[in-house]
């Protein structure tokens, strides 16, 4: 065998490997679906109905202040005034479920997957486990999982969404 050939196998070997290696490690990523509709996706699951029990909590004016400019400027398309204006927000009330959903889903529009998940984790952990904001969380931890690729952690997270409703009390 000369080195030529020697030099050639082992190139053809290390590519082969190389390929067969990376089947194993990457994931394959959905590409089609853009951040926004995967915010339109979370909010849709966050949607109940008018008997649902929903807990609203009393505010600092001043945090409801920041939601509210978080709001605008995400309806403006700035969503760079929206993360400063939820951060700010976060440096009032670091445990609002309500606060850290709203944040990850602004992270979910600059598609920071990793950010999305914990977010929405830590809101369903100090929130409420039943209602709309309890669908959201679970709706952005399943689309943050969908985004990396991640099948069947996203099925999970998505059966946890259907947990989260609890029917109202029927009036008549």
């Amino acid at each position: 065998m000369t080195l030529r050939e020697y030099v050639c196998g082992f190139v053809v070997a290390w590519a082969l490997c190389a390929c067969a290696g990376s089947s194993l490690v990457t994931v394959p990523v959905e590409p089609s679906v853009s951040p926004q509709q995967r915010l339109v996706a979370v909010r849709e699951a966050g949607g109940g109905e008018d008997t649902e029990l929903q807990v609203q909590p009393l505010r600092d004016p001043q945090v409801e202040d920041l939601r509210l400019a978080a709001e605008r400027a995400l309806a403006a398309g700035d969503i760079e005034t929206a993360v400063n204006a939820l951060n700010q927000a976060l440096l009032i009330v670091g445990d609002d479920p309500a606060v850290l959903q709203e944040r990850a889903e602004v992270a979910l529009l600059q598609a920071d997957y990793e950010r999305v998940e914990r977010l929405a984790r830590r809101a369903f952990d100090l929130g409420s486990r039943v209602g709309p904001l309890c669908r959201r969380h679970w709706a952005a931890i399943e689309q943050a999982r969908l985004a990396r690729g991640e099948d069947l952690n996203a099925a999970s997270a998505h059966a946890q969404i259907q947990a989260c409703t609890v029917a109202g009390v029927t009036r008549m």
